[in-house]
């Protein structure tokens, strides 16, 4: 093993020093001979230097990490010396012990100030300047150890960095996947007009809402709320969307086939059990998810829903009265073999049902007080006179001011059925 390769190590309680590099000024040729003798005899390495332009030059070599400098010298003095070289950009710390003949508090406070560590008064005794040289080596091992591990801390750092810019761009691109699941925000169905909001509280969220065409009087319409955050409940999310979708009809859950072979709306109920055994039996995941589920006439009006731990819908009629429906139920996916329970109820022409997560009745204002039912309400009779996406971005304008920012808590959405005038 070299010298430079166990240069920085430190011995155990009773063992003798570990070899360092150090640097000796002294423009007296027969005290550098003196200390060098002395400092090789212990195994140090030695670089020696008359004049203090000499010295700061040999300091370009990182392996130096003590010096040992007279005070008084032709040109730079010691403890100028001590200031250039503090100067110096150089990795690693450099630990200086003047020699001196002086002792007053004055000229040991000038050499601090320079930037001198220790003082050794000559004439040196080799038993105190081998004990001080320890002392420095240990401060010097101390620092070299830190300077390592702040560099493989960086190192992580950057690592770090890298798969987090990763990981942001892979959920960038799941959250425009998830948008792309309700691309059309807002859907015409005769008489009928469907609008969608959603708000994650991250990249991406456990809410969706949807809508999807039965046959051409029957149109469906959903909305629900994955338990937790991120991107398990965002899967959960949008696998539950996909099968309530109208891309692959025959594998939408909610939809049956009658005897002449066509699709027809299951009742809401079934399909919300249905829903209830695939996710206990297939996904398997201990997450569960609330939802609202419901098939509406677009000639009578006519609505058969199923509310499965969702907040309650709310129906706005054309007069202006505001009314909450359903009958809650236990949520998707929590119980083995739950039951579920379909209402039926009628819109009139003009009147609305607006379905929204529990992202907007439990988000907080700045004191924690919760927007609850009576401020949806309020919210909802505020924007009374406006229609389609206009009415949800009035209802987000207004949670936001409720919150007192745009960014909530939880994952917030709303799904809008408008039911217009020639509907029956």
């Amino acid at each position: 093993m070299t010298h430079h390769s166990k240069r920085l190590s430190w011995p155990l309680a009773g063992q003798p020093p570990a070899p360092y590099k150090v640097l000796v000024l002294d423009d007296s040729r027969a005290q550098r001979m003196l200390l060098v003798a002395h400092l090789r005899r212990w195994g140090h390495e030695v670089v020696e230097c008359a004049t203090a332009d000499a010295a700061l030059a040999a300091m370009a070599d990182p392996s130096i990490g003590l010096v040992i400098s007279d005070w008084v010298m032709p040109g730079l003095t010691g403890p100028e010396f001590c200031r250039r070289l503090r100067q110096l950009k150089r990795d690693g710390y450099v630990y200086v012990i003047l020699l001196t003949s002086r002792s007053e508090d004055g000229a040991l406070a000038e050499g601090l100030s320079a930037g001198a560590d220790d003082f050794l008064t000559k004439p040196v005794r080799p038993p105190e300047l081998r004990a001080r040289l320890n002392a420095g080596g240990r401060i010097v091992a101390m620092q070299h150890d830190l300077l390592q591990k702040n560099q493989l801390l960086s190192g992580a750092l950057d690592e770090l960095r890298t798969l987090y810019s990763a990981l942001d761009h892979d959920l960038d691109e799941a959250r425009r996947l998830q948008s792309a699941q309700m691309q059309d925000r807002f859907r015409r169905f005769g008489a009928v007009d469907v609008s969608l909001w959603l708000k994650a509280s991250g990249h991406i969220g456990g809410d969706m809402v949807g809508c999807f065409p039965v046959d051409e009087r029957t149109v469906g319409v959903f909305g629900l709320d994955v338990s937790g955050h991120g991107v398990a409940a965002a899967m959960i999310a949008t696998r539950v969307a996909g099968i309530l979708s109208a891309a692959t009809p025959d594998q939408n859950i909610a939809l049956t086939r009658r005897g002449d072979g066509k699709l027809c709306a299951l009742a809401p109920h079934l399909a919300a059990a249905r829903l209830n055994d695939m996710i206990l039996n297939e996904i398997r995941s201990e997450r569960y998810f609330t939802l609202a589920l419901g098939f509406l006439d677009l000639v009578t009006g006519q609505f058969q829903l199923v509310q499965a731990g969702h907040p309650h819908p709310l129906i706005l009629r054309a007069d202006g009265h505001v009314a909450l429906v359903g009958e809650g139920g236990l949520p998707i996916g929590l119980i083995d073999g739950a039951s579920y329970h379909s209402i039926g109820l009628t819109l009139a022409p003009g009147d609305r049902m607006l379905i929204c997560s529990d992202g907007l009745l439990e988000c907080p204002d700045p004191q924690g007080r919760l927007l609850d039912e009576g401020g949806l309400i309020a919210l909802v009779k505020q924007a009374a006179h406006l229609r389609g996406p206009r009415f949800l971005a009035a209802i987000a304008a207004g949670l936001g001011a409720h919150a007192g920012s745009e960014v909530f808590p939880d994952d917030a959405s709303a799904l809008l059925v408008e039911f217009h005038e020639g509907g029956s």
